[in-house]
């Protein structure tokens, strides 16, 4: 999938928040990085106002700050870049919708919660992954409408359950872009748009990662290249675009 070539205000707002660690940031910069996609000021400040009203950010003596809710996304991006992974036994979690009566809402929030502990549906109600993730106790979402189980399936559902050549290569051609911007981004207003929009489908991609144990995985999978490719792109391109920011 080839990047956008712009971004809303929105869009660019919140990609510089997730991108700042803390994800704070002043209005003075969120506009100059709105001006990289040619959207005006104003049009900028009122994205700001409008997220601010909806709980997408916080505001405070002319600083931006990701809400909490958002911050869960940033913690989720983070993770995606270092995965926190444990030696794998073969077992699997496997989570079977068992509650009876459940509103729409329900639904969606139990949707957005699987995808975000990154297991994938089997078929309709039974999702399931491989048991290698270090994380928390599971959420109240998922203990509220599922039975959890752990357990070994007699063959491996992996081919079912993510598309792994696709997601494989996608990576690879993330590769070749980030390499591509890296090249055009010293100085130049046009290279840091595009780099922008390449870390952007970086870290989405990364998000879609399932983590599987290396036992699951097909011979050269570009995950771990990809992971320190990024980094190293994304710790110059910073030093660029703050260099950008700071001389507006």
């Amino acid at each position: 999938m080839e990047e956008r070539n712009t971004l809303s205000a929105r869009s660019a707002v919140l990609s510089a928040l997730l991108g700042s660690h803390p994800p704070r940031l002043p209005a003075r910069h969120l506009v100059r990085i709105g001006a990289l996609f040619g959207v005006a000021e104003g049009t900028v400040r009122v994205a700001l106002s409008r997220m601010v009203a909806a709980g997408d950010l916080v505001q405070e003596n002319g600083f931006y700050t990701l809400s909490p809710r958002l911050v869960e996304r940033q913690t989720r991006q983070d993770e995606s870049r270092d995965p926190h992974v444990r030696p794998w036994d073969g077992t699997w979690e496997v989570a079977v919708v068992t509650a009876e009566r459940r509103a729409p809402a329900d639904r969606a929030a139990l949707r957005h919660a699987m995808t975000a502990l990154r297991l994938a549906e089997l078929r309709e109600g039974t999702w399931m992954r491989p048991a290698n993730l270090v994380r928390p106790a599971w959420p109240e979402v998922v203990t509220a409408q599922c039975t959890l189980i752990d357990g070994r399936p007699h063959g491996d559902p992996t081919p079912l359950l993510w598309d792994l050549d696709g997601w494989a290569a996608e990576a690879r051609r993330l590769e070749g872009a980030l390499e591509g911007a890296l090249e055009r981004v010293e100085g130049l207003a046009d290279g840091l748009a595009e780099g922008f929009l390449v870390s952007a489908a970086v870290l989405r991609h990364l998000l879609a990662d399932p983590l599987l144990p290396p036992e699951l995985l097909p011979a050269g999978w570009p995950g771990a290249e990809l992971r320190a490719r990024y980094d190293a792109f994304d710790a110059r391109y910073r030093e660029v675009l703050l260099r950008h920011l700071a001389a507006g």
